[in-house]
């Protein structure tokens, strides 16, 4: 199977619908699969449910998709560095899941390895338990939350194979691998793509399965926040 393409566009050719649920990877703007989000964008399609840790910021990454109001649904962690996605939901525009960041992780896992349902104590008594069944284990109250299966997995690595073994990163390989395993149908972008078994088997992070297709890029990896201490005068 052919699973080497030469753009972002041909790689999600034929995946694209309307009202469609995708699942991509990254933390912040670590391991954004930003090829990906921005041949979305160029493509127009819209109604999306993206679930994703956070939602990019203004004018990068899914701010993209939220300034070309593409979006429909974010089910995220963190969406605090976004002055568009603020705008959106406050006035009623956009939807929002929220999901504590270990929940949502699991979530896409679980959607991925079958499972379609899981208890945990996280949110047990605040908003998040709203409207969720609730089930006692050992004396303990847990909620029940489900896994994640998305139309499409669109996610960041480092290294791939031609078979779609992937290495990720250092902090870039965060959200990717679980997003990955949640999609019908996995997208990766990476820096190098490598010849067929040079990777150490223990080195690969998620195996070749998960990925349908592969694109090699470049990419800006730009700083979320840059935080430096004073100068000190002499």
């Amino acid at each position: 199977m052919k699973k080497v393409y030469g753009s972002a566009a041909e790689a999600l050719d034929g995946l694209l619908f309307d009202g469609m649920t995708i699942s991509a990877g990254g933390f912040g703007l670590c391991g954004i699969p930003e090829l990906l989000i921005a041949a979305i964008r160029d493509a127009g399609t819209k109604d999306l449910s993206i679930a994703s840790n956070n939602a990019g910021v203004d004018g990068f990454g899914l701010g993209l998709l939220l300034e070309s109001k593409q979006v429909k649904k974010m089910m995220s962690s963190y969406v605090g560095e976004n002055a568009e996605f603020m705008r959106q939901y406050l006035s009623g525009e956009l939807e929002l899941e929220f999901n504590p960041q270990g929940t949502l992780a699991e979530r896409m896992r679980a959607g991925g390895s079958g499972i379609p349902g899981f208890y945990t104590k996280t949110g047990v008594g605040t908003q998040i338990a709203e409207g969720k069944e609730h089930k006692e284990f050992d004396g303990e109250t847990y909620i029940l939350e489900r896994g994640i299966v998305a139309d499409l997995a669109i996610v960041k690595a480092w290294k791939a194979d031609d078979t779609g073994n992937l290495v990720f990163r250092k902090a870039a390989r965060n959200f990717n691998p679980p997003a990955a395993m949640s999609g019908k149908v996995c997208v990766v972008e990476v820096e190098e793509i490598v010849e067929r078994g040079s990777i150490d088997p223990d080195h690969i992070h998620l195996p070749g399965v998960y990925v349908h297709r592969i694109i090699q890029g470049e990419h800006e990896k730009r700083i979320e926040q840059r935080t430096v201490r004073q100068r000190e005068e002499a």
